[in-house]
């Protein structure tokens, strides 16, 4: 399915997860500024690093697993007006954890994921869509181990997860040496329950570990989308 945003375009050329609003409204919400080198964890199709480009004056790393993603997204970046600014590498993130700190000392002061969440149940027919939404091959744990050794000291992290989610996100996030420092519960609509959560997440021993808490609601009750929801999308979507 091709998608075309204001300054790019995405071809998912059979990816297993397509564009998603969830993936919008975390490649408009992270917090990017100043981030001079970003590491995308499972860039899929590649609009999470195209968003982070267009927002930032960063270099980009891009790791993806499946292969079919790995040649949707290097079309997609070939295609781009910032193509010199990434490097697409076709491997898991506990692999290139592993090599990353064996060859170089540098890491990244802003890490993008909108990971898999679902542990066990019935999954899609569909290998690639299945692999990018449960959790078998990037569980929660090796997701927080490979942040907490690729994060700068003073970086951060931001991802997306559904409410159902975030319990055993949590309990692996307690055992680890990070925190959630801000946090966005997104609703629906004003009728609705937060269903999805935006948040970031920091090394413990920097500041406090106090949390800011907000609230977002995609759509008003007509169906239209809320003004918040404009305004974090206007630089991307054409019809706003």
């Amino acid at each position: 399915m091709a998608f075309t945003f204001k300054q790019f375009h995405i071809n998912d050329h059979g990816c297993g997860m397509p564009v998603s609003t969830d993936a919008v409204l975390l490649g408009a919400w992270a917090p990017l500024t100043q981030a001079k080198h970003i590491l995308d964890i499972g860039a899929g199709s590649g609009l999470l690093s195209l968003m982070a480009a267009q927002r930032s004056e960063a270099d980009l790393t891009s790791i993806e697993l499946d292969g079919i993603a790995v040649n949707a997204c290097s079309q997609n970046f070939n295609a781009s007006k910032w193509q010199s600014r990434f490097n697409l590498l076709h491997t898991s993130v506990q692999e290139f954890s592993a090599t990353h700190q064996a060859n170089t000392s540098i890491k990244f002061d802003h890490i993008i994921c909108n990971p898999p969440y679902f542990k066990g149940g019935t999954q899609s027919n569909d290998r690639l869509r299945a692999q990018a939404r449960h959790t078998d091959t990037l569980n929660f744990h090796s997701l927080l181990q490979a942040i907490t050794q690729l994060l700068t000291p003073t970086g951060t992290a931001s991802l997306i997860l559904p409410s159902q989610s975030m319990p055993p996100f949590k309990e692996e996030l307690d055992r680890s040496t990070l925190f959630i420092e801000q946090l966005t519960d997104i609703r629906d609509s004003d009728l609705k329950a937060p269903h999805r959560h935006l948040f970031t997440l920091r090394h413990s021993a920097i500041g406090s570990q106090s949390q800011t808490k907000t609230n977002f609601c995609i759509k008003k009750l007509d169906g239209r989308y809320t003004e918040e929801m404009i305004t974090l999308i206007t630089d991307f979507y054409l019809k706003y």
